[in-house]
């Protein structure tokens, strides 16, 4: 009976229901279906939650738990409530994230990527560099379309550590085109250490550097970070 219980479910495509059935309390036939059919749907919904957490390519995970947000400053249309319920994403809006090194940019950004997986949603991270790197090699050899159809279907895209190493002017260009494709179609999140006024460094073209502002600020909301390296002060104060 085990074994048939096994190929039905097999066929059935229940690939949890084995795991769980033998350990449900019930009174009645249908309490226990109730219970069976709800383990099947959480592990699934875990499953699904896995599959997004390891596509996504965070660098090291961070939850919004125990976050403190105080030397964020927000602008006048966002509360921290709005911000991590995560409305900015189906929204279609962005979120620039602003401030000195160590400040908590990337840790808020992977802990808003890591809700968003959890609520089900396609997320990307990349690191920028390593993205242009990336974006290139695509491009030469012919592999861009795919990856740009692939992250197409990313309900948001973080883009990390922008500012840190200058593009070629090509590497600039993809990137310009790839935000530009984002444009009201995926969310976007982007941590950069540099002031807008300072993002020609990065880009080296003014028109191009004006082009990404332009795209990126337009339906987007602008975090202000300050204050010293938290990585600083935890190192002066095990010192």
């Amino acid at each position: 009976m085990k074994e048939e219980l096994k190929r039905l479910c097999k066929t059935l495509r229940l690939g949890y229901v084995m795991d769980h059935y033998e350990q449900i309390p019930f009174e009645s036939k249908e309490q226990f279906l109730v219970g069976v059919f709800s383990a099947e749907k959480g592990e699934r919904e875990a499953g699904k939650i896995r599959r997004l957490l390891k596509k996504a390519r965070f660098t090291q995970p961070k939850t919004l738990e125990g976050y403190t947000y105080e030397s964020i400053t927000f602008p006048t249309n966002l509360t921290r409530d709005e911000l991590t319920s995560l409305a900015f994403v189906s929204q279609r809006r962005n979120v620039l994230m602003l401030g000195a090194v160590g400040t908590g940019k990337t840790h808020l950004a992977t802990a808003l990527g890591f809700e968003a997986c959890r609520q089900g949603m396609n997320v990307r991270f990349f690191r920028v560099a390593e993205l242009v790197s990336l974006l290139q090699n695509k491009h030469q050899t012919g592999m861009l379309g795919r990856f740009k159809k692939e992250l197409d279907q990313c309900d948001l895209i973080i883009l990390d550590e922008l500012g840190f190493v200058p593009f070629h002017r090509d590497g600039a260009e993809l990137l310009f085109h790839l935000i530009s494709d984002c444009y009201e179609r995926n969310s976007v999140i982007v941590t950069s250490n540099l002031e807008f006024g300072q993002w020609t460094s990065v880009f080296g073209d003014n028109r191009l550097t004006a082009a990404i502002i332009d795209r990126l600020v337009h339906h987007a909301y602008i975090l202000a970070f300050s204050g010293e390296s938290y990585r600083l002060r935890h190192a002066l104060s095990g010192r």
